[in-house]
């Protein structure tokens, strides 16, 4: 029921879908979170079920959620360019049938349900605290800390440099921390589950999210690859900080995914 409860949150708001297609999976996906952090708050909340870890990694969910959320809305908004980019990039839905609308809609709202399971299926379960949800609740802080940072840093630095690839700060370590950020805010929700998932179902719809969201997370990587090598095509020091900055794992040495014909896109 409690996982019922959630997609049905995430079906409501990824429904932003229908006026702008791209915001089944940007807009719709950051609010539609902090929209499942809140129903788990007040759900649990009101029937005093909440515990301190759970409730800290539901209010998590929450300022993920509005964070990016907020920061995709703004930029939809201000950034030209990055629009123009976007509307390049990805069909602005004016060719996409409605089935076609659909499926998206309903496919989008079953992943963020999924990605956060592991913190509703703790609850859903009356599973206490333990070692291993205190560590998936750090690491998830970790995660939205360094997706934030990355984003503020890009921010900055194209609002001084708009014409030039950032390579300040995180983008020293990978050329995609916010992504990066992104696999870690969902590494922690996923290994805060492993100790009380319970049955199949509750361990596929767990998995499922999190391979989803990291798969996700290297096509975009790829996608965001493609486009820069595209631009700074021409520009030497572009070519030597793509050839020793790992494109998304630190310290390990894969600088391109441009020729990984598995990943999306």
């Amino acid at each position: 029921m409690t996982f019922l409860i959630i997609f049905l949150v995430a079906l409501a708001v990824s429904a932003v879908g229908f006026h702008r297609y791209i915001w089944f999976i940007s807009i719709g996906y950051g609010f539609s979170i902090a929209a499942i952090g809140t129903a788990l708050l007040i759900m649990f909340g009101v029937r005093h079920e909440l515990t301190a870890v759970t409730a800290v990694m539901a209010a998590l969910l929450v300022v993920y959620g509005l964070r990016l959320g907020g920061y995709l809305l703004a930029r939809e908004y201000r950034s030209s360019s990055y629009h123009k980019v976007m509307q390049q990039a990805i069909d602005n839905g004016n060719n996409v049938k409605l089935p076609l609308r659909l499926l998206t809609w309903v496919g989008c709202a079953l992943l963020y349900a999924c990605e956060a399971s592991p913190i509703a299926f703790r609850l859903q379960n009356h599973a206490g605290t333990d070692a291993v949800a205190i560590v998936g609740a750090a690491i998830m802080g970790v995660g939205i800390i360094l997706e934030s940072a990355a984003d503020l840093t890009k921010n900055r630095f194209k609002q001084q440099h708009p014409h030039r690839f950032c390579d300040v700060g995180l983008f020293r370590m990978v050329r995609c921390p916010n992504y990066l950020g992104e696999i870690v805010t969902w590494t922690g929700v996923f290994v805060s589950g492993v100790t009380i998932l319970d049955g199949a179902w509750q361990w596929i719809a767990a998995i499922g999210g999190y391979l989803c969201i990291c798969w996700i997370m290297f096509g975009g990587a790829r996608r965001l690859e493609l486009r820069q090598n595209k631009e700074y095509a021409d520009d030497p020091q572009y070519r030597h900080y793509s050839e020793h900055t790992p494109i998304l794992i630190p310290f390990i040495p894969l600088h391109s995914l441009s020729n990984a014909k598995w990943l999306i896109g």
